[in-house]
C-alpha cells in the first residue's frame, strides 16, 4: 500500500480535517502522522513511506534522516517555499520535492498589490496622523504615479502572473526576470523578458517573486540598489533573505530607493530595534500575505490532490525539482 507519513506542521495541536484520512484512505494510501521535533522521530514515523509531507515552516526532514526514508520517492511541502526542505539532497537522490503554490496565489498577489498601493498612496502614515488628532499628515511627497509606470517582476510564477492579470486595466507596463519560465507564459501576458539589470535600472516599481535559494539568498543586494530609479519602490512578499537586509535600509536611508512595502524580513519577527519598523517610507505587514479565510482548507485540499496524483503514479501539479522527474518513477497524467 502507498504510505504518508505527515511529519510536521506548524500548529502542535492541529485539527486535522475528517475528509483528509478518508479521502487518502478512498485511494488507497495508509496515512500516518506524528509532530516530528528531530531526525529520530522523523525516522521512526515515515522510514516506510513513500511521502513524507511537511506542512508548515519546520525543518524536520534532513540531510541526515533523508538516507534513512529509504522508500521516500517524494516531499511534499504545503505551501510555496521549499526553503525548509532539503532539495539538494533530495534531487540526488531521485526524490521529488513537492510544493502547493496553487493555495496562495490569490491572497498573495491580492497583498502585493495592496502594499503597492499603499506605498504610493501614504495611507498608512496619513491613517496614523488622523488617529492621533491631526487632519492632513504633513512632509509627504506626492512624486510616485502609479499611471503609466513600468512593473518589474522577479520572478514569474503563478503569483506574479496573478499580479500582471488583476492590474490589467491600470495602465501599466510589465517586465520580467525568471529563467525558467517560458518566454511565451510572459508573451501572452503582454509582459517583456528581460535580464534582471534591466528589471531593476528600468523599473518604477520592483516586486519580488523568487523563491528562496542558494541562487536567490540576497539575490537583491548594494549592487542591485545601485541600479534602481531613486524614485523606485521594492515589493516583498516572497523570503526575506532574498534582499540584504542592511543594503535595504541604506538605500531608503539615503534616498536611492523612494519606499517599500516589505511583508517578509530577514528574521522573523524582525528585532524591536530593526529600521524597517521605523522609517516612514516603509509600510510593513507581519508575514501574512498569503493569510485568508479559506487558506488551511486550500492548504489541506492542494496537499491531498498532489498526494492522491502521486498514488496514482501521476506527476503532482506543482514540483521543485524537474529534473528529477523522470527518475521519481511518476508520469504525467494523460487525459
Amino acid at each position: 500500500m502507498f504510505k504518508v507519513a505527515l511529519v510536521h506542521i506548524d500548529d502542535p495541536n492541529p485539527k486535522l480535517p475528517d475528509w483528509v484520512g478518508k479521502r487518502l484512505e478512498a485511494h488507497g494510501v495508509s496515512f500516518v502522522y506524528r509532530q516530528c521535533t528531530c531526525d529520530t522521530e522523523v525516522i521512526e514515523v515515515a522510514a516506510d513511506a513513500d511521502v513524507v509531507w511537511v506542512n508548515g515552516g519546520g525543518r524536520v526532514v534532513t540531510p541526515t534522516s533523508l538516507p534513512d526514508l529509504k522508500r521516500c520517492r517524494a516531499i511534499i511541502r504545503t505551501g510555496s517555499g521549499t526553503d525548509n526542505i532539503p532539495v539538494e539532497e533530495a534531487s540526488a537522490r531521485g526524490v521529488l520535492v513537492v510544493n502547493t503554490p496553487q493555495a496562495t496565489v490569490d491572497p498573495v498577489s491580492d497583498h502585493a498589490i495592496a502594499l503597492m498601493l499603499s506605498v504610493f498612496r501614504w495611507i498608512p502614515r496619513q491613517d496614523r496622523a488622523m488617529r492621533e488628532g491631526q487632519w492632513r499628515c504633513t512632509g509627504l511627497e506626492w512624486n510616485l504615479h502609479l499611471s503609466g509606470s513600468v512593473i518589474g517582476l522577479v520572478g514569474f510564477g503563478r503569483i506574479a502572473q496573478a499580479m500582471v492579470r488583476k492590474l490589467s486595466g491600470f495602465d501599466l507596463h510589465f517586465m520580467a526576470f525568471d529563467p525558467y519560465v517560458p518566454r511565451q507564459a510572459m508573451a501572452d501576458l503582454r509582459v517583456l523578458n528581460s535580464e534582471l539589470n534591466d528589471v531593476l535600472s528600468q523599473s518604477d516599481i520592483i516586486s519580488l517573486h523568487t523563491p528562496l535559494t542558494k541562487e536567490t539568498h540576497q539575490l537583491i543586494g548594494e549592487r542591485e540598489f545601485r541600479l534602481m530609479k531613486p524614485n523606485a519602490v521594492l515589493i516583498n512578499t516572497s523570503r526575506g533573505q532574498v534582499v540584504d537586509e542592511q543594503a535595504l535600509v541604506s538605500a531608503l536611508t539615503e534616498g536611492r530607493l523612494a519606499a517599500a512595502g516589505i511583508d517578509v524580513f530577514e528574521s522573523s519577527p524582525p528585532p524591536t530595534d530593526s529600521p524597517l519598523r521605523k522609517l516612514e517610507n516603509v509600510v510593513i505587514t507581519p508575514h501574512i500575505a498569503s493569510e485568508c479565510d479559506q487558506i488551511d482548507e486550500d492548504f489541506w485540499h492542494y496537499s491531498v490532490e498532489a498526494i492522491c496524483d502521486m498514488a496514482q503514479g501521476h506527476l503532482p501539479a506543482s514540483y521543485v525539482n524537474p529534473h528529477v522527474a523522470d527518475r521519481s518513477g511518476f508520469t504525467i497524467r494523460e487525459f
